[in-house]
C-alpha cells in the first residue's frame, strides 16, 4: 500500500489529471445540450418549457381575443331596415263596369299594394356618418332607417352605389362623431385565417359568427367581372348582407354579400366582397356620387391549355381578344382607335405579364379614366404570331344597367340530320350556310358551319361552363374555324377533323346570336 502525497506527484502526473478534468467537464457538458435537443426534438417544440397550464388555456386565449375583437367593431356596426313602396293601382285603371258590389268580382279587382320591408346590415367608415352596405339592401327603398348598438336610429340618405361590386354608400346625420371600423388589406389574407362576420341575421341586430377563409378570388358565372370574393365558412344568413367580415386584427377585410345555399339559409358557404375593391368603390362614390372604370371596348376569353397547344404559345397565360366594340355612345373605344383585332392575344399590360382574361379586366378596371397605358399582343400572321405594343389611353366603361349574358340553351334531342355532316368524334350535326339559314337565324356577315345538333352523348355535350362564364357549344352557333382554319364546307371540317387523334388539343372559333337582341356574340370553345 502507497501513500502518495501531494507534493510527492511529478510534474507528468499533475498534466494528466489536468486534462482528465477538462475531458470530464466537457462530457457533462456535451450530455447537458444533447439531452435538451432530444427533447425539443421528441415535443417538436422550442427548448423553452410550456406548462399544461398556459398551453390548457390556448382555446381560452382564442375566444378572449374573438370577445376583444368583437368589442371594438361591435359599435360601428349598423342594422338597416328599409321600406320599398310598391306601385300602386289607380282608379282609372280599374273597369268601370267592375265598380259593383258584387262579391264574385270584388275578389279578382286590383288592389292597391302594402309596402315591403327590408333588413340588412352595415358599417360605419368615417366619423360623419358615411356607411357601407350592399346595393341589394337599400335598392328601390323608400326610407331606410339606420339603428346604432346603442338603439340610436337615423334616417339614411343614398350618397351612391355600384351595381357591378353590389356596394353602396348611405349616411346618417348624427351631432356627434360616430365609431368607425378600420378597413384592412384583404390581400394579406390567407386561407385559413380566422375571420368573424358581424350584422343583422334575421334582423337579429349585433350578432357575431366566426369561422375561416375558405377560399379567396373566388369567382362564378353568376358574378360580374368585379366580384371575386372572398369565400368563408362563418355563417352568414339573410339580414348579413352589407355587414363586415372582420379579422384577427380587428379590421374589415370583407363585405358580406353573398350565400351559396339549397335552402335559402346559410349552408357553411358564404362570401364577401374583398375590403381593397369596397375601398376603392367607397373613395369613388364619395368624391363623385359614381364609379369610373377603365375600358378599352374588347371582349376577352382566357388562354388555356388547348389554344396554347393550338397556337404554339410556350405559356398557357393571355387573355384572347374575342371581338372589339367599334363605338361606344357614339364615341370610337379606346381598342377600335389602335387597331386591335379579334383573336389578338393580349400577353402584357404596362410590362407585365396578363394572367388571364380576368385579370386584364380587373387592372384596365382599376386604372384611371384618361391615362395611357402599353399593351403588348400577339397577332396570327400568316400562320406566324407576331408580337406588337401599342399605346391606348383608357375610355371610361360604361354603366350597364342590364348586363349582358346568353344562357346555355338545353340540349336538344337528337334529330334526324343529314348524315354528311354528322362528326360523331365530336356529337355534332353540321349543316352549310344558305341564304335562308343566314336570315331566318340573322347570320348576315357570319361564314361559316351552322350547328344543327348536339348529340346529348357526345363529347361536346359533356363540355363545362367553366368559372370565367364561357359558354360551351350548342345549338344553332356557327363554327367559324376549327384549330386557327376557316370552314365554310363540311369536307373543310372534316379535313381538319380527321387529321386528330385523341388527346389532341381542340380551338373553335363560334358566332352566336343573342335570341332576345340579335346581337353577335364571338365565343372561343377549348377542349381536349
Amino acid at each position: 500500500m502507497f501513500d502518495l502525497s501531494r507534493n510527492n506527484t511529478t510534474e507528468h502526473e499533475r498534466t494528466i489529471l489536468r486534462k482528465l478534468r477538462v475531458w470530464i467537464a466537457a462530457l457533462a457538458v456535451a450530455c447537458l445540450v444533447t439531452g435538451i435537443d432530444i427533447g425539443a426534438m421528441l415535443s417538436g417544440r422550442p427548448t423553452i418549457a410550456q406548462p399544461d397550464m398556459q398551453i390548457a388555456r390556448a382555446p381560452e386565449a382564442l375566444s378572449a381575443s374573438f370577445a376583444e375583437i368583437a368589442r371594438r367593431v361591435e359599435p360601428a356596426v349598423v342594422n338597416i331596415e328599409t321600406t320599398q313602396v310598391q306601385a300602386e293601382v289607380s282608379e282609372k285603371d280599374v273597369d268601370k263596369e267592375d265598380q259593383s258590389t258584387n262579391p264574385l268580382l270584388d275578389m279578382f279587382r286590383p288592389r292597391r299594394r302594402a309596402p315591403s320591408h327590408g333588413v340588412g346590415s352595415g358599417f360605419i367608415v368615417s366619423p360623419n356618418g358615411h356607411i357601407l352596405t350592399n346595393y341589394h339592401v337599400i335598392e328601390d327603398a323608400a326610407r331606410i332607417i339606420v339603428g346604432l348598438q346603442s338603439g340610436e336610429k337615423y334616417r339614411g340618405k343614398v350618397v351612391g352605389f355600384d351595381s357591378e361590386t353590389d356596394v353602396a354608400v348611405i349616411k346618417i346625420e348624427a351631432s356627434k362623431d360616430l365609431p368607425t371600423v378600420t378597413l384592412g388589406d384583404s390581400n394579406a389574407a390567407q386561407v385559413g385565417d380566422w375571420v368573424l362576420a358581424m350584422g343583422s341575421p334575421f334582423g337579429l341586430d349585433q350578432t357575431v359568427t366566426a369561422g375561416i377563409i375558405s377560399k379567396k378570388e373566388r369567382e362564378s358565372p353568376f358574378f360580374t367581372p368585379f366580384q371575386r370574393f372572398l369565400q368563408t365558412d362563418a355563417a352568414i344568413n339573410r339580414g348579413n348582407s352589407g355587414g363586415p367580415l372582420v379579422n384577427m386584427r380587428g379590421e374589415v377585410i370583407g363585405m358580406n354579400s353573398q350565400i351559396a345555399t339549397s335552402t335559402g339559409d346559410y349552408n357553411g358557404i358564404g362570401f364577401a366582397l374583398p375590403a381593397n375593391e369596397t375601398n376603392f368603390v367607397y373613395k369613388q362614390l364619395v368624391a363623385q356620387g359614381k364609379v369610373k372604370r377603365g375600358y378599352l371596348g374588347i371582349t376577352l376569353d382566357s388562354v388555356h391549355d388547348e389554344f396554347a397547344k393550338v397556337y404554339g404559345l410556350s405559356e398557357t397565360r393571355g387573355a384572347i381578344i374575342t371581338s372589339v366594340t367599334e363605338k361606344e355612345n357614339g364615341e370610337v373605344t379606346p381598342a377600335s382607335k389602335v387597331g386591335l383585332q379579334a383573336s389578338d392575344i393580349i400577353v402584357e399590360f404596362e410590362g407585365a405579364a396578363v394572367v388571364n382574361a380576368q385579370d386584364l379586366i380587373q387592372r384596365v378596371a382599376s386604372t384611371p379614366v384618361g391615362q395611357q397605358v402599353s399593351l403588348s399582343f400577339l397577332r396570327d400572321m400568316n400562320g406566324k404570331l407576331e408580337k406588337k405594343t401599342v399605346s391606348v389611353v383608357l375610355a371610361e366603361r360604361p354603366i350597364l344597367s342590364a348586363r349582358e349574358s346568353v344562357a346555355p340553351a338545353k340540349p336538344a334531342p337528337p334529330k334526324t340530320g343529314d348524315p354528311r355532316g354528322n362528326t360523331l368524334r365530336l356529337g355534332v350535326t353540321l349543316a352549310e350556310l344558305t341564304p335562308q339559314l343566314l336570315a331566318e337565324r340573322r347570320l348576315t356577315g357570319v361564314q361559316g358551319l351552322f350547328v344543327k345538333d348536339i348529340d346529348p352523348n357526345g363529347l361536346v355535350a359533356e363540355l363545362r361552363v367553366p368559372p370565367a362564364g364561357r359558354q360551351p357549344l350548342d345549338e344553332g352557333d356557327v363554327i367559324n374555324r376549327i384549330n386557327r382554319t376557316p370552314v365554310t364546307s363540311l369536307a373543310d371540317f372534316q379535313r381538319v377533323l380527321s387529321g386528330l387523334k385523341a388527346g389532341d388539343p381542340i380551338v373553335l372559333n363560334v358566332t352566336r346570336v343573342d335570341p332576345r337582341t340579335s346581337r353577335q356574340i364571338p365565343l372561343i370553345v377549348q377542349f381536349t
